[in-house]
């Protein structure tokens, strides 16, 4: 079985790998489910490990069981995630052989990763460690970014995984304060890997927590996107997992993925009244629908 691949430079064996990939698993399109989560801190490392603060969530395994049946009922097709250590944390949640998970594989708790459902497999490019700002600002090590080419046999789908600094919810574009320089050079991060698909005229998404309530008419989402027009989904909408602030975790379609959003398919599952003791996540998934064509 086909897991993930790290990408070679040269482009013909990227193209010889979908072309044998297409024929030998072409399917009828249908409406897919992308998802983003951002789990708090999943691990099962000891409390005394040395990259785990003292005050992360703790979980027994309710907890477990809990989250477990939470993204059984997410039942979605790709799911990005924040906020795992490794993958045996995220197998304990996704535990089915049959999908694929990736991890980055920095040397924080705080990795971010991708799960697919079959018949969706990937081909993973070069982690984006600039997205690391640390060496240049000092402070504790950033998340990378996750840069994934995903197929099912008939189209192709880029998506750029990432959780971007805390700190600069929504203050101006110029504040030099509260990670705010930390965030926009991210942000540029972003806008220059969305021009570059743009130009190449793929299909892509880019989801994650960007720790940013961006609306269209965010400063840092109007720089974000000088020059391209992909769609923010949540754009203009209350998050219910957020007590009705904007949202702060994201998805943006790009190129002609832009015209796959199915109308009115922004959700958020939201957790349960019976689950509301429990250790879960500070954030619940969001998710959208996509009619491939």
């Amino acid at each position: 079985m086909f897991s993930a691949i790290l990408a070679s430079p040269s482009k013909l064996r990227y193209c010889l790998f979908f072309a044998v990939w297409a024929l030998s698993h072409a399917a009828e399109a249908a409406p897919i489910k992308i998802a983003t989560w951002n789990l708090d801190w999943l691990t099962l490392l000891p409390v005394s490990a040395p990259q785990l603060p003292a005050n992360i969530p703790h979980r027994g395994t309710r907890d477990w069981a809990a989250l477990s049946d939470i993204a059984h009922r997410l039942n979605a097709d790709i799911v990005a995630v924040q906020e795992v250590s490794d993958e045996a944390a995220l197998k304990r949640l996704f535990p089915s052989p049959d999908d694929t998970l990736l991890l980055t594989t920095a040397p924080i708790a705080q990795n971010i990763g991708l799960v697919l459902h079959p018949p969706w497999r990937m081909v993973a490019h070069e982690e984006l460690r600039d997205f690391d700002r640390s060496p240049s600002h000092g402070g504790h090590a950033l998340r990378p970014g996750l840069d994934v080419t995903i197929t099912n046999g008939t189209q192709i789908l880029r998506l750029l995984v990432v959780h971007l600094k805390s700190g600069c919810w929504d203050r101006t574009w110029k504040e030099n304060g509260h990670a705010c320089p930390v965030l926009r050079e991210q942000i540029d991060l972003i806008a220059n890997w969305m021009t570059e698909r743009d130009d190449e005229g793929e299909a892509y998404a880019v989801l994650g927590d960007f720790n940013r309530r961006l609306t269209e008419h965010d400063s840092y989402y109007l720089h974000m996107t000088q020059g391209i027009d992909p769609v923010l989904v949540t754009s203009g909408f209350a998050n219910p997992c957020e007590g009705g602030n904007y949202f702060i975790d994201h998805i943006l379609l790009g190129g002609p993925a832009r015209k796959w959003l199915v109308r009115d398919s922004l959700r958020v599952l939201t957790y349960r009244p019976e689950e509301s003791g429990l250790t879960l996540s500070d954030h619940c998934p969001v998710s959208v629908r996509l009619d491939l064509p």
